[in-house]
């Protein structure tokens, strides 16, 4: 006991083998398991696996559970938010020796604890799966397969040069490495045009209205990779070799890991590459190998969220328990969010490798915390984005709430001293209240994170108006898309976002009808107005046509689309669920002014498509000129008086009563305005009714690829139910509720389910 005593106190070089650390646990298995009867002690842990070797039940919830950490492992491993039962004293026991033997098996578990963690730096003879050698790598060397990804932000607010430099250095790391940008805009294409087939890029990540990319997605994006191990860093830091050779270190083991390091900044950085690309030199040409340079001690670290270099093994193995907020990646707090979380869901041993030089920038990082994405002029200094990151850490997870000190997880820090890493117990406050005072200094406002959050009302909310979003997202020709939802159909709301981010389809604004909806949609990047006139009582599950709630809701639409026609602004109003194959505004705008197009709602497969009562007001282009407008404010207006939703008044008003305005077979000619109607082909834009589209036997997608729709209309089915479950069965759906998260080319789409409804019964 006195040896445990010496190793826990001065720390523990990592030369113990994984042999030594079997015989431990098969040794005692009784010891380790009594304090707090976490486990039985029949049951054997491998320690190249975490979890028992018994086959686990499987999981009852629809999304696989985290490997979670043995109960009877190490403290570091089990961290308990639950506790367990006090252990009983068996009748006629030696009270004096139960009481000896607690203190005893504590001080083994926690030798266990480091043992473990040594384990995982010091490897032992396991052979590497990934390991292959590849003669165009840096020196051909074998090793674990590294994907570093990264969100270069376009200029002015990223900084080519630094970019790239810092590529450069991530290429330039010894072993089989590779980089993926993950962007869309034109400076990220060319930085990989310049670098090689190692680094490629990659814009299938959900992305704000602002330009920012969600850090959720990042992370899905990475955990989706081909990859040993997976990195985490911002574009402008450059990576030192001594990355590599700590992950070599960690990747030797099986169980799962992460490690994160805190970058250091540095006032200038005389260094460039030669050798093609894989030798550091200093301004006299003099080669540099950073091993006596990048002393600890020598550049100063920063705590910023923004600095952190952040990587883990096994990809495909959940991160934390529970769902990732939408994060905006770069905005601060999300890092330390990701690993306090990853603790406290005690799925991997975390390590903290800052006292290690792996990261340099070459300016403070709090001196940018100002920068704004150049889309977001309405709002230069871009802090809501900061706020809303603040306020998800707040309300998600357990970033914010102090677990028992008993069950508290701990990170272990990795020191070098001579050739070896060496690991200690953070012996530092709390986890919660170390990332959160680190943090704290990003943020020169002061005061506790939490506590502000906390505090404040659970509203988030956009620093800018209607007016402001239609300036920001409108194309050449002023066109805005727009989208009017509430609660009941939030999901089909997301799904129809991600349908246009797909397409890149940027110029659209949501408006929303409650404050649930507003809230959901600033969390989630979009665009959104609140529009505070709306119906308070809508229905969750009924407000389909034909319903009351239908009709007031219905109502609120050509009303938002008057006050944008008004603005100066031509409007194409899509209900939420018509599914996007193609983006129609070009085409629509190519109708020519005094024209209104708007999809047929005739069913009938042969015959005049303009007949009464066909004008279908959930998908329609309205142009901002004089016609337009006097036509739309006789709508509303004759919505307002009416009994019946505003569909009618459109064709009343426009077509006259039982259709006396028709022209021809698909026209109608409004004769005070000399506004013309245009209904537009059913082949093109189909309603949810003609042709048979949704049954058809060979998926509805295929059906309309040989049509040549732009879009199809999700209608003529009763109910919001029926309606999401034709949706999602026939694979036009481009959104994870469980996760959040658009659905990307590289997504498990079998991540959620689709629900066995009643038989869809059809309405108009």
């Amino acid at each position: 006991m006195a040896a445990v005593l010496v190793l826990l106190s001065t720390g523990l070089s990592l030369s113990l083998s994984r042999a030594d650390l079997a015989a431990v646990v098969v040794a005692e298995p009784r010891l380790l398991c009594a304090k707090a009867d976490r486990c039985n002690a029949r049951k054997f842990y491998n320690l190249n696996k975490v979890g028992p070797t018994t086959q686990p039940p499987p999981p009852s919830s629809r999304h696989a559970a985290p490997r979670r950490v043995p109960r009877c492992a190490p403290k570091m491993l089990v961290a308990s938010r639950h506790g367990a039962h006090p252990r009983r004293r068996r009748a006629g026991g030696n009270g004096v020796a139960d009481e000896l033997a607690l203190p005893l098996a504590g001080g083994l578990a926690l030798l266990l604890a480091f043992v473990t963690a040594a384990a995982v730096l010091s490897g032992g003879d396991r052979r590497e799966e990934g390991d292959r050698r590849r003669p165009d790598l840096p020196g051909g060397a074998a090793g674990p397969r590294v994907a570093i990804f990264s969100a270069p932000l376009p200029p002015p607010d990223g900084s080519p040069a630094r970019q790239e430099l810092a590529v450069r250095s991530w290429l330039a790391l010894p072993g089989n490495v590779s980089v993926v940008l993950l962007a869309a805009h034109p400076s990220a294409h060319a930085l990989a045009g310049r670098l090689g087939g190692r680094v490629t890029v990659d814009a299938a990540i959900d992305i704000s209205f602002t330009g920012t990319p969600f850090f959720h997605s990042i992370v899905a994006r990475a955990q989706a990779a081909d990859s040993d191990i997976c990195v985490l860093v911002d574009a402008e830091i450059i990576l030192l070799p001594e990355t590599i050779t700590l992950l070599k270190h960690f990747s030797r083991s099986d169980l799962d890991w992460l490690v994160f390091s805190a970058s250091r900044n540095i006032s200038a950085f005389p260094y460039h590459l030669v050798d093609n690309g894989t030798q550091w030199a200093d301004e006299h040409g003099k080669q540099v190998s950073f091993k006596k340079e990048n002393q600890s001690d020598k550049w100063a670290g920063h705590g910023s969220d923004r600095g952190l270099i952040v990587a883990w093994n096994n990809p495909s193995t959940r991160m934390v328990a529970g769902v990732m907020p939408s994060f905006l990646n770069g905005r601060g707090v999300h890092n330390w969010w990701l690993i306090h979380e990853v603790l406290s869901s005690e799925t991997r041993l975390v390590f903290d490798a800052s006292n290690l030089v792996l990261g340099l920038y070459p300016e403070n990082f709090s001196e940018k915390r100002g920068t704004s994405t150049s889309r977001n002029v309405s709002n230069p200094d871009g802090s809501w984005e900061y706020d809303v990151n603040r306020h998800l850490a707040a309300v998600y997870g357990s970033y914010c709430y102090e677990l028992p000190r008993r069950n508290s997880p701990m990170a272990y820090k990795v020191v070098k001293q001579f050739e070896d890493y060496m690991f200690s117990k953070n012996e530092g406050p709390n986890l919660s209240n170390s990332v959160i005072n680190k943090e704290q200094n990003v943020h020169p406002e002061g005061g506790s994170l939490c506590e502000k959050e906390i505090s404040y009302s659970s509203a988030v909310n956009l620093p800018h108006s209607l007016e402001m979003l239609l300036e920001l997202v409108a194309d050449k020709n002023r066109s805005v898309v727009l989208a009017v939802a509430g609660a009941s159909y939030r999901d089909m709301l997301m799904s129809w976002v991600c349908r246009l981010r797909r397409l890149r389809v940027t110029n659209f604004v949501v408006c929303a009808l409650d404050q649930e909806t507003y809230e959901f949609s600033v969390l989630q990047g979009m665009p959104v107005s609140r529009d505070t006139l709306s119906p308070n009582n809508v229905s969750f599950d009924d407000c389909h046509f034909g319903t009351q709630c239908f009709q007031q809701v219905t109502k609120v639409k050509s009303r938002i689309v008057l006050k944008i026609l008004r603005l100066g602004y031509n409007v194409l109003l899509s209900d939420v669920d018509v599914h996007w194959f193609h983006n129609p505004v070009s085409f629509l705008h190519s109708l020519g002014p005094g024209t209104f197009a708007a999809q047929s709602d005739e069913f009938n497969q042969t015959g005049p498509i303009n007949m009464p009562r066909r004008l279908n007001s959930g998908f329609y282009y309205a142009r901002s000129d004089d016609a337009t407008i006097t036509a739309m404010e006789m709508i509303v207006k004759h919505a307002t008086n009416s009994g019946l939703s505003e569909q009618p008044s459109f064709y009343d008003i426009l077509c006259g009563k039982d259709g006396a305005n028709r022209i021809g077979d698909d026209r109608c000619l409004e004769p005070s305005t000399n506004l013309t109607v245009v209904f537009l082909s059913r082949d093109m834009f189909p309603n949810g009714a003609y042709g048979g589209l949704w049954e058809k036997k060979h998926g509805v997608s295929s059906a309309c690829r040989e049509l040549g729709c732009v879009i199809i209309h999700n209608n003529w089915v009763n109910g919001r139910r029926k309606k999401l479950h034709r949706q999602m069965a026939s694979g036009l759906w481009d959104y994870d509720p469980g996760s959040r998260l658009c659905l990307q080319n590289w997504s498990n789409a079998s991540r959620f389910s689709v629900q066995t409804d009643d038989p869809v019964s059809y309405d108009s």
